[in-house]
């Protein structure tokens, strides 16, 4: 069975693009005697459960996941707190459903949600920004949004932008996505007529509005919009890119420097000098080596070269089924 992948609300549950996806479950649910019982069942039917949470969500949710974890004793359950708007951690939550089904490891799967986290652009239409506190706002902007008919297009990932709409661009990605779009009490259509083809997305899709999303945003007059990459072969490339290190306290794969499950960081290398052998060694043939997220490539270059290498095999990767 494939790593579990949970969300804290079922409206972070986004629907699958192919019958492949699995589904995403809930945690924790409304008691601790559920919850338990819940987390518990899922770590017997798939072994290792990957719980996202938005970094923003109230500190009873983030308390009774780790008390379930705590109960449980079970170090096949990560925790991993989102700094990503509601609608972002929905799509990154879906991302990982889809590599779920691939060959990656529960721990190289968790590890990875920092690195799609880099490319996903996360943002929302706004008609005020005065109840903002998520995003940097200038006392300009603030004095602006009290314009009536003012409208502001504020990116908040992955680099926090503010612009005013009409008068200014919002920096979109420069590799293929898709884009979901929920619109709250304010429709309105400059995200899929403006927005989208200014950012050259291959699709756009309609959700509801997740319901923490007015919170997070200080308004509940909003269009929250995240595109990302959407080809489960495109993800798999980016992922397998990435090199692949064992955890020190665990012993879990990972990538980057902290594993996603014990939260250890990565053990620095050796400072010990290696012997130089005297015999000339061959060459590797591999031409491009692979990369430590500690330190990420440019927001394009990574998905540009999964682009590149995915778009000749349009089959799912080895392992998906």
């Amino acid at each position: 069975m494939p790593t579990a992948i949970a969300v804290t609300s079922p409206d972070l549950v986004l629907p699958p693009h192919d019958r492949q996806t699995p589904p995403a479950v809930v945690q924790p649910l409304d008691t601790l005697e559920s919850s338990l019982l819940g987390m518990h069942a899922l770590i017997e039917q798939h072994g290792y459960v990957i719980s996202l949470y938005p970094a923003s969500v109230s500190d009873a949710v983030t308390q009774r996941l780790r008390t379930v974890r705590s109960v449980l004793e079970s170090d096949r359950i990560a925790l991993l707190g989102i700094d990503l708007p509601p609608l972002g951690v929905a799509l990154l939550a879906q991302q990982l459903r889809q590599l779920s089904v691939c060959d990656f490891s529960p721990g190289v799967l968790a590890s990875a949600a920092r690195l799609l986290a880099h490319y996903i652009y996360a943002g929302a239409l706004l008609g005020s920004v005065a109840k903002l506190d998520q995003v940097p706002v200038s006392l300009k902007s603030h004095a602006k949004s009290w314009v009536p008919g003012a409208q502001f297009a504020v990116l908040a990932n992955p680099r926090p932008q503010l612009v005013r709409v009409g008068q200014e661009e919002l920096a979109g990605p420069e590799f293929g996505t898709r884009l979901l779009a929920a619109a709250g009490q304010a429709p309105s259509d400059w995200v899929t007529e403006t927005l989208a083809p200014a950012w050259r997305v291959q699709g756009v899709a309609t959700v509801p509005l997740p319901e923490a999303s007015a919170r997070w945003w200080g308004t509940g007059k909003l269009v929250e919009f995240a595109a990302g990459l959407y080809d489960v072969s495109v993800l798999y490339q980016l992922v397998s890119s990435v090199r692949r290190e064992q955890c020190h306290w665990c012993g879990l794969e990972l990538i980057g420097d902290r594993c996603g499950f014990c939260a250890a960081p990565l053990s620095p290398p050796s400072s010990t000098p290696q012997p130089q052998s005297s015999t000339p060694q061959p060459q590797s043939s591999q031409t491009s080596p692979s990369r430590s997220l500690s330190a990420p490539a440019s927001s394009s270059e990574l998905p540009a070269a999964a682009v590149r290498a995915a778009s000749s095999v349009r089959a799912l990767p080895p392992g998906a089924t």
